[in-house]
């Protein structure tokens, strides 16, 4: 389904619901891209929650110190840890994930946050273009990585944990070219150009293709929190381009707060259609939605099989967990 430009208006002007409020008594969460913006604001929702154990993935030391700081202040939990990861180095989301492997002995909610905006190319330390890692391939990484600590948590616990991977609207403009669909590598066409967050609505369906559908299993979901005023537009300059965020800003975008609560959404509530409706779904406006036409149209539904049969063969030359865990839990 395409958004017009007047139900776009409509939504952000929309008041935005509540925030929904589950007992997480025991849970285990994790938020990455937690000490700013949606990732923050989400991770303080939790933290009214009472989870077991509260994760905040933060790229940088001394932001996530007084991340944790100030949550903390704001809503009396003092049991946030600050865990590092850095989404444009794979090495950094590999020791995160080992980590967690070591140290938690159940991963009950997931939120893919991170993300980037740059408005000049530029690649990575393992030579990708940084908007592409950052927002796909890391992100990706790092859920494969953390698929058996999932499913362990299913099995011991008979819960559904969530995966949630924060979109965007904008994911309605993304465009998929020719060259990715006949290339021998769809990722390696794409690394010379930027690419939005269609990639994230596509892995979200890819997972979900995967993973086991008669029995509990994991929850993957993809969530719109709307245009918010965050710190995503730290990427954008130019004195124009400014002036347009900050007219847009002033004038339409939500508070991250608001956008947050999209993402609580996505994590914590069970729609009258019953949970299973929430496998593979794009979230917006606190209901589930149709995403773009490419990507529920068979071109799209064509390449998202391109895409994941690429996605694990390059992540699994990262880390060979992750070929494993393919292999061990989900489906062909």
């Amino acid at each position: 389904m395409q958004v017009s430009f007047w139900s776009f208006i409509k939504a952000q002007l929309a008041q935005a619901p509540p925030v929904e409020k589950h007992d997480l008594t025991g849970r285990t969460v994790v938020v990455i891209g937690a000490n700013t913006g949606i990732g923050y604001e989400t991770a303080k929702h939790f933290a009214t929650m009472n989870p077991a154990r509260l994760i905040m993935g933060c790229r940088n030391w001394e932001k996530g110190i007084a991340a944790v700081a100030n949550l903390e202040d704001s809503t009396g939990f003092d049991k946030a840890e600050l865990w590092l990861i850095d989404l444009g180095s794979f090495e950094s989301v590999k020791a995160f994930a080992g980590k967690l492997d070591t140290e938690l002995d159940r991963l009950d909610i997931l939120v893919s946050n991170a993300a980037v905006m740059p408005m000049e190319y530029a690649r990575t330390e393992d030579n990708w273009e940084t908007s592409l890692q950052v927002n796909y391939l890391a992100s990706a990484l790092l859920i494969l990585l953390l698929l058996p600590k999932m499913a362990q948590t299913v099995d011991t616990y008979t819960s559904e944990p969530r995966i949630v991977i924060v979109s965007s609207e904008t994911h309605q403009n993304g465009e998929i070219p020719d060259t990715a669909f006949q290339s021998e590598s769809a990722l390696e066409a794409l690394n010379d150009q930027f690419v939005n967050l269609i990639l994230g609505v596509l892995l979200t369906l890819a997972l979900t293709d995967h993973l086991p559908s008669n029995r509990h299993t994991i929850i993957v979901d993809c969530v719109n929190p709307g245009f918010c005023n965050s710190e995503i537009r730290r990427g954008i300059h130019g004195e124009l381009r400014i002036a347009m965020m900050w007219l847009l800003e002033t004038s339409l975008a939500k508070t991250a707060e608001e956008g947050a609560r999209q993402v609580i959404w996505g994590s914590i509530v069970t729609p009258q259609q019953g949970a299973d409706s929430l496998k593979g779904a794009y979230v917006s406006s606190a209901q589930i939605t149709e995403p773009s036409d490419f990507v529920i149209s068979e071109k799209g539904k064509r390449f998202r099989n391109i895409l994941w049969n690429d996605t694990v063969r390059i992540l699994s030359k990262v880390d060979s967990r992750v070929q494993t865990t393919v292999e061990k839990y989900l489906c062909k």
